[in-house]
């Protein structure tokens, strides 16, 4: 099968974003907006990154929250317009160059956001999906993360295609469906000021707290993460088995067909009677229809995430309990 080939203009839209600059206030904002929504019935909080591109970096300088999913007189197209219009009026960066998300101890990879997400890539080049993970920041890691949809899955969601000999053609895999861009936060001079005033303020004892381990409830969570989705791929490549045996028994059937049809021919010539007339085989078995191959790679690729971040994490715990039992011997 002939390989498919990645749109150039792709290829030279995504190269142009190497960092994400995100400005303080932005980010207070996003914490804000996440943690009120996590704190209440919302699962997943949304908004709008405005900013503009310089040179190979994309700056995000405001943001502001989507309206929520349970009101259904706000209409989000119009709300968003109205928003950057009474920014722009008022000299605030009005440019829309991608959205953020809520996530809950790093589920957030799901089909609705590569959709989202290839829409916005479709709309706005540059645009990229920021994660805040409220959970984990609420026990001492900052979490914020900015992602994009590689050429390769922009491809892929562009010919909206997602057989097994699509996503081979493409080389698409579990591994390049995200590419994760580099995060760098900024401060005002002002505010680097402030926060310095603010560090000799903090009491010696609750500023020293640097072997504290509170690691424990986020490993939890995502082992808990890990194990659901394990099972569910488990679940997946029970079906797809399942698929390649009936593919199997299917070919045989055909075969025995064949072969059947073949031996009445050769007794109707010996009688001098004419052949069987031509069937066409695959109105007799019709193909069996392949399972799509994009929900088992979002679980593949969310259980990397999760094994690379509890990988870190009980990395980052054991050289705090090694540490603790030297300064303990010395004492």
């Amino acid at each position: 099968m002939a390989s498919r080939r990645i749109d150039p203009k792709i290829k030279e839209s995504y190269s142009a974003v190497r960092y994400v600059q995100v400005e303080g206030l932005a980010l207070m904002k996003i914490a804000k907006h996440c943690h009120e929504e996590c704190a209440s019935d919302v699962i997943i909080a949304q908004g709008a990154l405005l900013g503009l591109v310089v040179e190979d970096r994309l700056e995000i300088t405001n943001c502001f929250a989507f309206p929520k999913s349970v009101d259904e007189s706000i209409n989000d197209e119009k709300y968003q317009l109205d928003m950057m219009k009474s920014l722009r009026q008022v000299n605030v960066d009005h440019y829309h160059v991608g959205w953020y998300q809520s996530s809950d101890v790093g589920n957030f990879l799901s089909l609705p956001l590569l959709e989202s997400q290839f829409h916005y890539q479709t709309s706005i080049e540059e645009s990229v999906v920021l994660i805040f993970d409220a959970p984990k920041t609420n026990r001492g890691f900052l979490s914020l993360s900015a992602y994009r949809l590689t050429p390769q899955a922009l491809t892929m969601f562009k010919e909206n295609d997602f057989l097994p000999d699509t996503l081979k053609s493409l080389k698409v895999g579990y591994d390049n469906l995200l590419v994760k861009v580099p995060v760098v936060i900024k401060n005002s001079t002002l505010t680097n000021i402030l926060l310095s005033e603010l560090s000799f303020k903090i009491k010696v004892e609750e500023g020293s707290e640097h072997l504290d381990i509170g690691t424990a409830t986020v490993l939890e969570g995502q082992l808990r993460h890990l194990m659901d989705r394990v099972d569910d791929l488990n679940q997946e490549a029970i079906k797809f088995n399942r698929y390649q045996q009936a593919v199997v028994r299917q070919s045989a059937d055909k075969h025995r067909y064949l072969q059947k049809r073949a031996l009445e021919n050769q007794a109707r010539a010996a009688k001098d009677e004419p052949p069987l007339p031509e069937e066409d085989i695959s109105k007799i078995y019709k193909p069996l229809p392949v399972p799509p191959r994009l929900p088992p790679m979002l679980m593949a690729t969310q259980v990397d995430a999760y094994a690379e971040e509890i990988a870190k994490f009980s990395t980052q715990s054991l050289a705090k309990l090694y540490m603790t039992k030297a300064m303990n011997t010395n004492n």
